[in-house]
């Protein structure tokens, strides 16, 4: 059992501030320590979050006005897939928020109607017609919804951000952990000694000696505490998500109204994909790959005439991007099979990993975080609480592995040995651990497609899959609810389709009267810089 009194925290970074930050807000009576080494470099990504941040901040009372200037955030409201479908298929959105119904008569079946109609309507056309917001993001634009026009897009609540992690990590130490009385050492941990309750003690740099109630680690992909001092198994996920390496690089503006995009864009290529992650001062990108399939050195190569080609979203055939500083990471994809392991808590990579794809690196920071308050709260944390704990990250982190696989799964893409690959898996559903509540596993996916014939709109797997051609109602399904039930669905949902033109109008007079989302921010939150 363990009385909560002290924590230590190992590992600076996002992971490590953000748990500092959390537990100082949830736990301010406690002694909160986070050992800052020196010596060991902050990867530095997760410059893409999701929604959910937006809560987790205003939980811990940070006004974004405070951390955006510091930390070059700018907003983010969808993320695009481009090519995810068959190469040179072009993209689809996913935007952030509830999906907007007004005006539907069988939600959002009513559009797989139209597509039966009408065999030639985009897919894109799926995301336009159901989140408002998304005529903003298409035109870089950003709007309070004052008007009204925009339906349900709540600002407040359906947008995330792109920011650079390192500084989101150094903003939260020294604006909000340490005025609140956290403790930093900025040592290395040298040793650690460990006995049957966990970890007994940390050596420090300088010979210290440092104990604690509960430690939290925060050392990345080197789990120090979890897997090297307690031996805690790996699950391995790369079967599934062969994705384990990534060259990462930073490329200025040319002209920051028309660059910077309020969503990050995910473009397939030969090996792989990449990211475009806008910030107010340049823009991330990244080339996520197998190194199964292809060397570091060959990707790279792939990676810089990507980077010159028209597939860019900043389309620069001159760029010279040998002039550009190149990043390798490499990384494993799986979790712990514990993250709580006796008086030791892994949060961040030190947990797990899923690959970059749909920004899970801090989502499921917060979102673990979350439950860590939630079982610490009884101030005596027993093994029903750890057991619990465990039960409801793996769960988690297994629906989220599902919901990343569930967008190589769907593709139709076989023009390399990677896409042919990753198409040709067979996904093994792990449906008693899943939680039903993050997102759809490939049971209910298939269920939905062949029986039920009904998407719910929670979660994002409608829009991916809708994006890849896996539709659950189509020209053959309405022409059997004719036959079987007597009604003509493209009679019925017409009026519908209607509707939605008179809604798309209201969006796009709200988009035309809107600011660019730099020009937004230049105003609001950046307003000292250029």
């Amino acid at each position: 059992m363990i009385n909560l009194n002290k924590i230590v925290i190992v590992g600076g970074g996002s992971a490590g501030w953000m748990s500092a930050a959390t537990m100082v807000r949830a736990f301010p009576d406690k002694e909160i320590i986070v050992i800052e080494s020196p010596d060991y470099p902050i990867i530095g990504v997760g410059e893409s979050t999701l929604g959910g941040i937006t809560g987790w901040a205003n939980w811990i009372g940070i006004d974004e006005k405070d951390f955006m200037p510091a930390t070059d955030a700018v907003y983010k409201m969808s993320i695009k897939f481009t090519d995810f479908y068959k190469k040179d298929a072009g993209g689809f959105h996913y935007p952030f928020g509830n999906v907007f119904l007004d005006g539907t008569v069988n939600g959002l079946n009513d559009w797989y109607v139209k597509k039966a109609k009408f065999p030639d309507l985009d897919v894109a056309d799926y995301a336009r017609t159901f989140f408002p917001a998304l005529t903003l993001a298409e035109e870089n634009k950003l709007s309070w919804n004052e008007s009204g026009k925009l339906g349900n897009f709540n600002f407040k609540q359906d947008v995330a951000y792109h920011f650079d992690a390192t500084k989101f990590g150094q903003w939260l130490k020294n604006n909000y952990c340490i005025p609140r009385g956290v403790t930093v050492i900025p040592q290395t941990v040298e040793s650690v000694n460990t006995n049957e309750a966990g970890i007994e003690s940390l050596v420090l740099t300088d010979g210290t000696l440092l104990t604690a109630d509960l430690f939290i680690d925060c050392t990345g992909f080197k789990s120090m505490l979890l897997e090297g001092a307690l031996e805690e198994p790996w699950d391995d996920f790369g079967h599934m998500l062969p994705n384990n390496s990534a060259w990462a690089t930073r490329i200025p503006y040319t002209d920051k109204e028309k660059e910077m995009e309020p969503y990050t864009n995910c473009t397939a290529i030969n090996n792989g994909w990449v990211w475009n992650i806008p910030s107010w001062e340049r823009i991330g990108t990244g080339y996520v790959f197998s190194d199964n399939h292809v060397s570091k050195e060959e990707a790279l190569e792939e990676f810089k005439q990507h980077l010159k080609s028209d597939k860019m979203t900043i389309h620069n055939p001159d760029r010279d991007v040998e002039a550009l500083e190149f990043k390798y990471i490499k990384f494993r994809i799986g979790i712990h099979r514990r993250t709580f392991v006796k008086n030791v808590v892994g949060i961040g990579f030190a947990a797990g990993f899923i690959e970059p794809l749909e920004s899970n690196g801090l989502f499921t920071v917060h979102e673990f975080l979350d439950k860590l308050v939630k079982t610490l709260s009884r101030g005596t944390v027993t093994q029903w609480d750890r057991d619990a704990y465990n039960s409801a990250t793996r769960r988690q982190y297994l629906g989220f592995k599902e919901f990343v696989a569930q967008h190589y799964a769907l593709s139709n893409r076989t023009d390399t040995q990677y896409w042919r690959d990753v198409t040709d898996k067979t996904f093994q559903p792990q449906v008693p651990e899943l939680d039903p509540s993050m997102v759809v596993g490939f049971n209910d996916l298939a269920d939905i497609h062949i029986n039920r014939q009904r998407y719910d709109g929670v979660g994002g797997i409608h829009c991916i899959a809708t994006g890849l051609n896996y539709f659950p109602v189509n020209k053959n399904t309405v022409d059997r609810w004719k036959h079987y039930d007597g009604i003509d669905y493209y009679e019925y949902t017409k009026d519908t389709w209607k509707t939605w033109d008179i809604f798309r109008k209201l969006w796009q007079e709200e988009a035309d009267a809107s600011p660019t989302m730099y020009q937004w921010l230049k105003e609001n939150i950046h307003n000292d810089k250029a």
